[in-house]
């Protein structure tokens, strides 16, 4: 008796080729429409993992950690230098849904560079800024500029310490002038000082002190005065 055998049916090719497109697990190259291109791990088409991703447009790099499609965890980004040719890291440090989050370091050029907190690409928490011109800012910050307590150290020895707000001094604060030997403790606003009291300070040790000593203030409540005066100003601020 004849033995009749059903034929196998066939796949269509669309499936085929879709399977082979999906993305899971390592691949060595990937190249997107604009060029751009990414070597690395992936899950359900998305990049995640551990990876490399080369922006044709401006020649940056990232190498890092990557959570479903974006950067994630810890990561490198570095750009061609216009002079060289060569790459320099412009940041290494944390990511969080594609932004600088986390601890990390950002090189704005050779001799400036910020090491801190960051909350969404922005500097955000405890940070210290090396500026190009030699001052240094350690404090706290809050939409990219110094916010809250923090110091400034200027290149030449003399230094802030106290409060600030939208990057400037604001608030109660003392001014070392290490240089001539004298200390200012006020208050200030917008990085002006509105009143205070200026003492000498360390005035024997200083490389160019003053050529006379502040006098002896001979108030019987200098103190008071002081507070008296402050409480004023911020009167007629609120006015």
């Amino acid at each position: 008796m004849p033995v009749s055998k059903c034929p196998k049916k066939s796949e269509p090719l669309w499936k085929e080729w879709d399977r082979k497109a999906q993305k899971n697990g390592l691949r060595h190259q990937v190249y997107a429409v604009n060029g751009d291109r990414y070597v690395g791990e992936w899950k359900d088409n998305l990049k995640h993992g551990k990876g490399t991703q080369i922006w044709k447009k401006k020649g940056a790099i990232y190498e890092g950690d990557w959570k479903l499609g974006k950067r994630d965890g810890y990561g490198i980004l570095s750009v061609p230098d216009q002079e060289t040719g060569k790459y320099r890291k412009v940041y290494s440090g944390w990511w969080k849904g594609d932004k600088k989050s986390g601890y990390g370091v950002q090189f704005f050029g050779p001799k400036e560079y910020y090491e801190g907190e960051w909350c969404g690409n922005q500097r955000s928490g405890w940070g210290r800024m090396y500026h190009s011109n030699g001052n240094i800012y350690e404090g706290q910050w809050r939409n990219d500029k110094p916010d809250g307590e923090g110091m400034l150290r200027l290149k030449n020895g003399n230094r802030y310490e106290g409060y600030w707000q939208r990057g400037m001094k604001n608030g109660s604060g003392r001014f070392f002038h290490l240089a001539h030997g004298q200390l200012f403790e006020g208050f200030w606003v917008d990085d002006v000082a509105k009143c205070g009291t200026m003492i000498d300070f360390g005035r024997d040790e200083a490389p160019e002190p003053t050529q006379f000593p502040i006098p002896e203030i001979k108030l019987l409540d200098p103190d008071g005065v002081l507070e008296e005066a402050l409480a004023m100003f911020k009167k007629t601020q609120g006015d």
